[in-house]
């Protein structure tokens, strides 16, 4: 009880504890590895077609709805509220997949999980309004590792539960259900924060010691504190957006999230296309999982590798999306549901390597309260990018592909991303090398009439 009430009157540790067991409980998904195989089951009965070019672009276009106005509501509320409703609609998302029947309640559940997914912003924010300046690198650290260790544990679990115990579908939406109503009980746990990044509460918001603004003393709902938060947004966003070196991490950001995101949501229906769930034994949680766990220990090699990477990291993120589209492509023509689970574990691994790499160079260059704005900004970004594609080639209203030729325009989205940035890193790496070389002439000419002035 003393080790309880010690960290409770921590000024970090109690909230990034709280905060990392919620962040576990909450990804820790045991069913959502084997989301496809229960829609288009018995339970459900629904049609692959329906699922692909019906129901999950409705998730899509929901979550492009309400991010952008939620980020917005976040900061205004304070946070804690927002991680409380994400926790509340996650415990609804898996009654709706337990126990409410019918293409109606899918078409919900979709709205229900972009509720889900567009909250996510107050769990990686939460954190810099309620801990010290001095402590934000590590207690990021812990909540991303509690985030994949959650979602790698329960796609593991559901594995084990599927190839082991012989667990049906059912059991595990109600297994996820339990878990879910742990993290919404965590989330209750969550302090107050006192302050935000840009609505003025009780105290100064952290970020506005970078941004000087007139304080005349106005209420925290009043019209001046609402214009006073539109001035600080504004200076973040110049600042996030400063340097052509930060637009372009960004920008691979968010197109390679685009990718990733419509990828990651589609690949089950792919497996399921290749080796039909219903005569199959099914492997999704353990891909899932060995390609989190190949994702983190690459993203770890990262940060014991010695690399320029304002020098060489345009043409990494160039290389290894090549890499990234070549796994795409497999994983779309070959007809061996092992060379397809390898292809999404290349293409996966090769992302987290990528994000982890982008995220540590923009968040290097930036304060914690701009990085907060410019993930919300990629992420806008990214899901409009992959709204667009979701239209023109999954929705039944305009092309309508089948899984198939999808994922070949998926993989060609990729190659277009490596072309781009090779050839930008080309000319960094090149130009690079020139100016080092001039500077090498340079010192040499320097150090020459050095030398002469010494013989004179």
């Amino acid at each position: 009880m003393s080790c309880w009430n010690k960290l409770k009157s921590s000024n970090w540790a109690y909230p990034t504890a709280v905060l990392c067991l919620y962040g576990f409980f909450s990804s820790c998904r045991v069913a959502e590895p084997f989301l496809t195989p229960y829609l288009i089951g018995p339970y459900k009965n629904i049609s692959e077609e329906v699922v692909t070019n019906y129901l999950f672009p409705i998730w899509t276009y929901s979550y492009l709805s309400f991010l952008f106005p939620v980020f917005l509501l976040t900061d205004f509320v304070m946070y804690k509220p927002v991680i409380v409703v994400q926790g509340f609609f996650l415990v609804s998302n898996y009654v709706l997949l337990c126990f409410i029947p019918g293409l109606t309640a899918m078409v919900f559940l979709q709205v229900n999980y972009a509720v889900v997914t567009a909250t996510e912003v107050a769990y990686l924010s939460y954190i810099y309004s309620v801990i010290p300046l001095e402590n934000y690198q590590r207690a990021t650290g812990y909540l991303r590792g509690a985030m994949m260790a959650g979602y790698t544990f329960g796609a593991s679990l559901g594995q084990v539960l599927v190839s082991v115990a012989g667990v049906d579908y059912f059991y595990l939406n109600t297994i996820t259900l339990g878990i879910e109503i742990v993290a919404f009980l965590l989330a209750l746990c969550l302090p107050m924060p006192k302050t935000s990044l840009f609505f003025k509460g009780a105290q100064t918001s952290p970020i506005e010691k970078d941004c000087p603004v007139q304080d005349s003393g106005p209420r925290w709902c009043s019209g001046e504190n609402i214009i006073r938060a539109g001035r600080l947004l504004w200076h973040s966003f110049k600042v996030s957006y400063s340097s052509s070196k930060l637009i372009c991490w960004s920008l691979w950001w968010a197109l390679a999230t685009a990718g990733y995101t419509q990828i990651f949501n589609y690949c089950q229906l792919l497996w399921d296309h290749i080796e039909p769930s219903e005569t199959s034994s099914v492997y999704n949680g353990g891909v899932e999982a060995v390609s989190c766990l190949a994702g983190a220990a690459a993203a770890f090699c990262v940060g014991h590798v010695k690399v320029t990477w304002a020098v060489w990291g345009e043409l990494a993120l160039g290389l290894f999306s090549a890499a990234g589209a070549g796994a795409v492509f497999l994983m779309a023509l070959t007809n061996n549901i092992w060379a397809c689970y390898a292809g999404y574990v290349i293409f996966k691994s090769c992302y987290i390597l990528l994000i982890t790499i982008a995220v540590f160079q923009i968040a290097s260059n930036l304060s914690m309260e701009c990085y907060a704005l410019t993930f919300g900004i990629n992420a806008f970004v990214a899901l409009s990018l992959q709204t667009i594609v979701t239209f023109i080639v999954v929705d039944d209203a305009a092309l309508g592909l089948d899984i198939v030729t999808q994922f070949i325009i998926y993989g060609s989205y990729y190659a277009v991303i490596s072309v781009l940035f090779l050839m930008r890193g080309t000319y960094t790496a090149c130009t690079h090398k020139n100016h080092s070389e001039e500077k090498d002439s340079r010192v040499k000419v320097i150090t020459e009439e050095q030398r002469k002035d010494t013989q004179g």
